[in-house]
């Protein structure tokens, strides 16, 4: 039978839990006046390096220490999450159904469909379906599979449970940020309607690159780049540890010449790979150009990123912000808000999961 550890959300009160490779980052939304959201809070808490590895939990203790020291300082209230498996780690496939299927019945087919698919026991897996929407054909309808090992669930659940959380709903990495995408895109004229807008998100150590276009992926790309290779620059050039070289990053505590003789070559690094990212994209796609650039993650807010990608590729690039219109929360204020925006994107879509039907 079909385990709903994917996509249910059992609890009308939630916040988006996001552990990353580098941080913890917990967000809540709540509904506004006239069918607006405004964040209510949100706190984000630097992981130990080397606690998620490749989007593995490697640090059980490490891992559930920040989240607890998160929840401290977010405040009482919260009980449910919702939380994310990294792409790597999950199975998704769109299949289509005939509509009006009793749920039994779409759980027989699910499951077959996926036994097709899945190069492991379905009994190894946890696995569900979301319903999307009708299908291009009348009467049919497109179904979102999702399944993976069962112990890369219960790793991150392990550790929520550890800081006395309920797991609401476990989502996936690249649904969560493109939710909190169709919210960023509000930022473009007319939301770009029809309009093709790449998305790049800046990890730690990945990089993900998405097209968009009315709202629909379609294409997306991964690449070996993230904010270590700045870290590991500053520890080379200072001869620093990375833990300390990953703080003095964040905190600005570095000499004077770091900005030319550091962070600007990688924000030139950056550009390029953004640029090679479109190359691909125009070679194996029927596409030849973007109409904007969306940079996302936590590697992206430094001061005139967005004009030296802009010039590289020569498209129009801003940094993704889900919050636009939102009240913010009064801890923060609206420019701290900003700032970390584009850091919040996963967190931020998974907060929106409260809000499902």
């Amino acid at each position: 039978m079909i385990d709903t550890s994917f996509f249910r959300v059992k609890s009308r009160q939630l916040a988006g839990l996001d552990i990353s490779s580098s941080s913890v980052k917990l967000l809540e939304l709540a509904a506004g006046e006239r069918n607006s959201l405004r964040v209510e809070r949100y706190v984000v808490e630097v992981l130990p390096r080397g606690a998620v590895m490749d989007g593995n939990i490697a640090n059980f203790d490490a891992v559930a220490g920040s989240v607890r020291h998160a929840l401290r300082r977010f405040g009482s209230g919260v009980k449910n999450v919702a939380i994310a498996l990294p792409a790597s780690a999950v199975f998704t496939k769109k299949i289509i159904l005939p509509d009006g299927l009793r749920e039994l019945d779409m759980e027989i087919q699910v499951e077959a469909e996926a036994a097709r698919y899945i190069p492991f026991g379905l009994d190894e897996v946890n696995l569900d379906f979301q319903i999307i929407g009708p299908a291009g054909t009348s009467g049919e309808i497109e179904v979102l599979v999702a399944a993976s090992r069962k112990e890369k669930v219960e790793d991150r659940v392990g550790v929520v449970e550890a800081c006395g959380l309920k797991v609401a709903v476990v989502d996936v990495e690249s649904l969560a940020l493109e939710a909190a995408f169709d919210l960023a895109v509000r930022q473009l004229p007319s939301a770009a309607a029809g309009k093709l807008v790449a998305l790049v998100d800046v990890g730690a150590t990945v990089m993900n690159f998405m097209v968009f276009r009315n709202g629909q992926k379609v294409y997306s790309r991964e690449q070996a780049f993230g904010g270590n290779h700045l870290t590991q620059d500053i520890a080379r050039q200072y001869g620093m540890g990375l833990d300390e070289a990953e703080t003095a990053k964040r905190t600005n505590a570095l000499p004077g010449e770091y900005a030319a003789n550091l962070l600007q070559p990688f924000m030139e690094n950056l550009a390029l790979e953004v640029s090679r990212a479109l190359q691909f994209f125009f070679t194996s796609t029927q596409y030849n150009g973007v109409d904007a650039l969306m940079l996302a993650g936590g590697g992206v807010v430094m001061p005139g990123l967005t004009q030296i990608v802009s010039g590289r590729t020569q498209v129009q690039t801003i940094l993704a912000n889900p919050f636009m219109g939102m009240t913010p929360p009064k801890k923060h204020g609206a420019k701290k808000l900003m700032a970390d925006a584009p850091s919040l994107m996963v967190a931020c879509g998974l907060a929106l999961r409260r809000f499902d039907a």
